[in-house]
Formats: structure tokens, sequence, C-alpha cells
């Protein structure tokens, strides 16, 4: 299959381009959570009021109703301007929406899907587990049906901006007598129920975007059930597939721009002869397949947008997308090092800090939105038809 771009398509770049420029934010976005969630939701209502949020959005939810190619477009040129791809929106605008989209009822889609494209609230994902990561099906925070409520005791870890947030797309197992993939519910939880408790997580980069949760007997109305009590694996797929299937194109293109930057850098500064970086073969050739590895992801991704565009969720070659990324985006924060060099890479340092940070987080590529030996698991099976 092919993607091209027609003349009317081009003409919504130059659209799109001119509206993020002219109302993109100017202000240094806050460190911490509580003040992100306040930059964040104010940029959302930017776009909210020109008429750009949710641009792959049904229009009858309140989004554009974007194809896909304009999507593609949309989430590029938004990327060329560095704007923060992973933000406490990320959740609620593509995880937790088009999940409710797919499987919730229509009182649930009225109620929730208006608040997130206005910015009103923040969304954050209730999946993963101290010994339920990548094998999502063994968790064990458990609902009991109580008259109409559901009754949760339990913990969720690496659940990002829960701090902030005011839901959670809450994964829970409601049935202990069935194979473990069948005994789950998808459930929206408001974060300010009782029996709730959030405790911040400090990673290796300075941040704490992550947080352990915990449930004691946390009571959720079973109207919050999205899809059927115990039919949870199939409503949390539908959200595992949007994630995998476009949720990185922002960040694929901004690594793109990465290498780019990389290579400008290695052209202006200079190394311990006097010479500029770029005259040292070896690091040539690394930027050199940097940027072929990104001109390859980028042609994955148009080759899986043009793939989708006959499919109402993406297909599970996006796993592919998502371990390219994840590999390449750790050969090049890693490259980055050498590019910089090491006595000047100081979380304080103005220009050069951010790439120490970029390094320490890309360790977490491979691990978050499923693991890469995952990845690899779906891809024999799903893609290329190998036995489990």
């Amino acid at each position: 299959m092919q993607l091209s771009f027609s003349k009317e398509d081009e003409q919504f770049r130059d659209e799109a381009r001119t509206w993020l420029a002219e109302h993109a934010p100017s202000e240094i976005r806050p460190h911490s959570n509580l003040a992100r969630r306040e930059w964040d939701l104010a940029w959302q209502r930017v776009q909210w009021d020109g008429g750009w949020a949710g641009v792959g959005w049904p229009a009858e939810y309140g989004g554009l109703g974007l194809p896909l190619v304009r999507q593609l477009i949309w989430l590029e040129e938004y990327a060329r301007l560095g704007l923060d791809t992973i933000t406490t929106t990320f959740v609620g605008e593509r995880h937790a929406g088009p999940t409710l989209i797919a499987r919730a009822t229509d009182a649930q889609k009225a109620f929730h899907l208006p608040k997130i494209l206005r910015g009103d609230v923040v969304w954050c994902q209730g999946f993963s587990e101290p010994e339920a990561g990548s094998d999502l099906a063994s968790l064990r925070t458990f609902a009991e049906v109580d008259g109409d409520q559901l009754v949760v005791t339990g913990q969720k870890i690496w659940t990002s901006f829960a701090d902030a947030a005011d839901y959670q797309e809450l994964l829970v197992r409601t049935n202990r007598d069935v194979p473990k993939h069948k005994g789950l519910t998808w459930v929206i939880c408001d974060m300010h129920t009782p029996g709730i408790e959030v405790r911040p997580i400090r990673t290796i980069d300075g941040g704490a975007d992550f947080s352990e949760v915990f449930y004691d007997e946390a009571r959720i109305p079973l109207a919050n059930v999205v899809g059927e009590i115990d039919d949870g694996w199939r409503v949390a797929m539908a959200t595992l597939s949007f994630e995998r299937g476009t949720a990185f194109t922002l960040d694929q293109v901004q690594l793109a721009m990465l290498v780019e930057e990389l290579i400008g850098m290695a052209r202006e500064r200079t190394g311990p002869n006097g010479r500029p970086l770029i005259d040292d073969e070896e690091l040539a050739r690394a930027l050199a397949a940097a940027r072929a590895d990104v001109a390859s992801l980028r042609a994955m991704t148009y080759l899986g947008v043009s793939r989708n565009l006959d499919r109402a969720e993406p297909g599970p070659e996006g796993s592919m997308l998502k371990l390219h990324w994840s590999d390449l985006s750790k050969r090049v924060a890693r490259l980055a090092l050498d590019v910089i060099g090491a006595k000047t890479l100081t979380r304080s340092d103005p220009v050069d800090g951010r790439w120490l940070r970029n390094f320490l987080t890309s360790f977490s590529h491979s691990i978050g939105g499923g693991t890469s030996e995952i990845q690899r698991n779906i891809i024999g099976e799903r893609v290329l038809g190998l036995p489990r």
C-alpha cells in the first residue's frame, strides 16, 4: 500500500502549521505534575477554542473527524514545534477517550468525552501492577460486586500523572474462577474516591511522573463499568491497540528532529584534536545510520497509517513501530553522549542538560506501553503467524 499527500492535504498542512505557530505556548512547561496539569489543560483549551482538539475523534463526539492522513500531518507539524508529546492530557485524549468512543455507553460518552476535549480533566491509566506488567492478565487488584457498586482492593504501579488526575481507566479482576483473561473488568475510576491513596515514585531522571496507587475498599458505581463485567480484556485491548497504532507518531517525528540536531552539533563542535566532531569517521557513520533508521521508522509509520485506512482500530503491526522506536530512541540517546561529551552533561546545564534527561528516560522506552519482549511475541504470533 502507498501513502501520498494531495494538494488539499498540503494546504491543510500549511493551515495547521500556521495555527500552531501562532497559538503554541511560549512559556516553558513546568516541572511538577500539578503545575503541568494547569499548563497542559490550558493548552488543551486553546486547541478546543481554536477548533483543533481531537483531530482523530469523530465529529459527533466533538473532534474534527479527520482522516488518518491528516491526523498524521497534524502530528508531524505539532512535533516540529518541539511541543511535549507525553503530557497529563495524553491518557485522556489518546487512551481513555478512544476506548470510550469504541466501547462505552451513550451516557458515559456524553459525560466524559466533552470534558476530555475541553481540557477540563486529567486521566491516568491503572493497568500495571508489581506482579502484572507485561503479563497484564495476571493482575490481582480485585473488585467485588456489592449491590450497585464495585468494592476495589489492591495496588497499581507506574501510573503516569496519578497525583494530578481526576479519573482513571482502571482494569480490575472481578472473577477468580475463570481463565485469567476472562475475569477482568474495565471501569472508570474517580481518583477522588475515598479509599484511594497515591504515592509518587522518584525516577532516575529526577522526575516523579509515575506513582503507586493503593485501593482500600474503594467503592466505584457499577454504572462506571465500560463494556460488561468480566469482559474487560476486550475493552483493554482496544485501549492498547490505539497506543501501539498511532500514539507514538509524535515521538517518532521528534526523534527525527533530535537526530538532525545531533548532526548539526557534530558539525559545530570540536573534539580534542580541534577538528569538528563530524570528521570522526566512526561518529559520522553512527549518525548516518541513525538518520537512515529514522527514515525507515517514518516509512513504517506511513505504511501503518495506509493499512489502517481500512480498519476501525490499528492492527498488531503497530507493535513493529513500538519496538523499532523503543530501540532506536535508546541508541540515539546514547549517541548524544558521544556528541555532547560527558563533562558537560549535568541536569542544571540549560543547553546540554536535557540530553542527560533524555538518556536516563530512554531506558523506560522498552518497558512502557508493553515491553520489547512482549512486542516481539506479538509480532511473531500475530504478524508472522509463528506458533506460540
